[in-house]
């Protein structure tokens, strides 16, 4: 299951991380979120210890969403060493996610 991240968490989770972060964003009321949800917790399954993947519920925490410039959901960014590398909009396929990862391990 992806970790749940807030913006009070985002920067300790995400920023600072010694690891390959994916994040989700996402709101509940998003149909095409709900299609990358499932993968998204795939891939969290897939990449433990290896990569941390969470979701950030942008109805809730705006902040960063708004910072990275998310305007369209589901977006997923990937981030290493604090650094936006890769950005998804819209609903990919399973391996464009975890290719992502794998270019950074």
């Amino acid at each position: 299951m992806a970790l749940e991240i807030t913006d009070a968490t985002f920067e300790e989770t995400v920023l600072k991380s010694d690891k390959p972060v994916m994040v989700d964003f996402w709101a509940a009321w998003c149909g095409p979120c709900r299609m990358v949800g499932p993968i998204i917790d795939e891939i969290s399954t897939e990449y433990d210890g290896k990569a941390i993947v969470g979701k950030v519920d942008v109805d809730a925490n705006q902040e960063f969403a708004a910072k990275y410039g998310v305007r369209n959901i589901p977006t997923v960014l990937v981030f290493q060493n604090g650094e936006v590398v890769g950005r998804q909009v819209g609903v990919a396929p399973k391996n464009a996610y975890a290719e992502a990862i794998d270019a950074l391990l």
